[in-house]
């Protein structure tokens, strides 16, 4: 599949959150866009495809960080979808410069064009709705418009920011009277029965030209660090590197701050699309469809006389008999289980296992890690050894490297893999294995069609992943 080039609108996809209010699926190494919480895709994945699927999109602008460039390639490449430019973020600003440079990148060819700003990690349906929202917000950003979309409230939901809207203007769009921040119960169901009021979705249409006119008049600094880092970017690869001293001196601010709520050519357009942020476990549960008994199971998981639950697994079976509004997320390393109605506290634990030494591996860490050729699992540790089982996806391989302190043993279990150990290279089929020496020159490849499988055994005196010296890689990685 591929999408088009040409597009009058030009997207942008923030993909650089690091949020972990989905814990224990969603962690610092690999967030929730990039998890498969339920379907076969991703959500980002999901934003690639819903953008595809329109033709007034073109390519898109996808902003992410060193971390996610190769997860962002990859989970595109899946798809079989173009994108204009993946824009890394040498380190976290906030949404203000985030945008900014992206804007700057998609002026640069097309000064007039008009951009889509959105989330990666939202559920958005692709309906009438959302068809006709994006047409009014098209033509209030041809008209000059830093255009907002508000979210029809469907209940009075504490969790999210306001934006009270004034007067119908061009193309539908109403002016943005004031920006609110999540408010309280009381306070949210007036809001929603006054009428006037939206859920701010972070979204955003408007013209590249305008935004950048506007960021120069209200934020000069801002203006002027990210001009320079997208001015100095250097190009690596597929991606674009922002020049890392210019960013890192941007103020670290939202766009909401920098310039939404202090220009006057904000706008709001009411949009009552299929809309969720799933910025907490009960709106991923209200976001899909549950049994009779109002519960919502993904993964090898059997309910008994329960309701209003949220039951999720990654691996192992789970079993729950007898209890009623739970959220139960099992990952391969992690159990979280707390009231599903409290779901907003999972942010204040993940908060305090982060502060605990002892636990703050496992908000930032999955057992299994991603790499662009494929990945691993953490299997067994002990002193002095560890045991990970090792995937590589047809027709990649891992850097020419070597290591100070361990040996390694690999064990084939499905696949072909072709082992350079020195001088030599070898072909292994599955049970039959090699031993790398602490000190060698080594490289690993999948020449097959099929995901290469194996086993790994280190031994040593230090097992740290830093403890690789990389003398060719063909990511870019030192």
């Amino acid at each position: 599949m591929e999408n088009t080039t040409t597009g009058r609108i030009t997207p942008i996809v923030l993909a650089g959150g690091t949020g972990t209010r989905l814990w224990p699926m969603s962690r610092s190494s690999r967030p929730k866009q990039f998890l498969t919480l339920a379907g076969e895709h991703s959500l980002f994945q999901d934003t690639l495809l819903r953008l595809s699927s329109d033709p007034r999109y073109g390519a898109p602008i996808i902003v992410t960080n060193e971390d996610y460039r190769f997860v962002v390639a990859e989970q595109a490449s899946e798809l079989g979808l173009q994108l204009a430019a993946i824009v890394l973020e040498p380190v976290a600003r906030n949404t203000a410069p985030a945008i900014l440079a992206a804007a700057l990148v998609a002026s640069k060819d097309q000064p007039d064009t008009i951009v889509h700003v959105l989330p990666s990690d939202h559920k958005i349906v692709l309906d009438a709705a959302y068809v006709t929202a994006l047409d009014k917000a098209e033509v209030a950003a041809k008209a000059g418009l830093l255009v907002t979309f508000g979210i029809a409230p469907t209940e009075p939901a504490t969790g999210f920011g306001y934006i009270e809207a004034g007067d119908v203007g061009q193309g539908g769009a109403r002016a943005v009277m004031r920006f609110l921040e999540k408010p309280d119960t009381e306070r949210a169901r007036q809001m929603v029965d006054a009428g006037t009021y939206f859920w701010n979705s972070g979204m955003f249409v408007f013209a590249a030209e305008v935004f950048i006119s506007e960021c120069e008049a209200l934020t000069p600094e801002l203006a002027s660090t990210v001009r320079s880092a997208v001015d100095r970017a250097t190009k690596d690869l597929d991606f674009l590197r922002l020049d890392a001293e210019s960013f890192a001196n941007a103020p670290n601010i939202s766009v909401d701050y920098a310039i939404f709520e202090k220009t006057k050519k904000a706008a709001v357009v009411p949009a009552a699309i299929d809309w969720s942020d799933l910025g907490s476990w009960d709106a991923v549960w209200k976001s899909r469809a549950r049994d009779q008994n109002n519960n919502l199971g993904i993964g090898p998981v059997t309910l008994n006389a329960i309701s209003g639950s949220l039951v999720i697994s990654e691996k192992h079976h789970v079993v729950v008999d007898g209890l009623d509004d739970v959220a139960v997320l099992a990952s391969e390393d992690a159990i979280y289980v707390g009231r599903l109605s409290s779901a907003q506290s999972v942010g204040d634990m993940v908060k305090r296992l982060k502060a605990d030494p002892v636990t703050a591996n496992l908000t930032e860490t999955h057992q299994t890690s991603y790499r662009p050729w494929g990945g691993y699992s953490s299997v067994l540790n002990g002193e002095r050894f560890q045991v990970k089982r090792l995937f590589v996806k047809p027709g990649k391989r891992l850097s020419l490297q070597k290591h100070f302190h361990r040996s390694e043993h690999w064990v084939v279990v499905r696949g072909t893999a072709e082992v350079q150990v020195g001088e030599d290279t070898k072909t292994l089929r599955e049970n039959e294995s090699v031993y790398i020496p602490q000190g060698a020159i080594h490289r690993l490849s999948n020449p097959g069609k099929i995901e290469l499988e194996l086993i790994e055994v280190q031994t040593g005196s230090y097992l740290g992943e830093d403890d690789i010296i990389r003398i060719e890689d063909e990511f870019g990685r030192g």
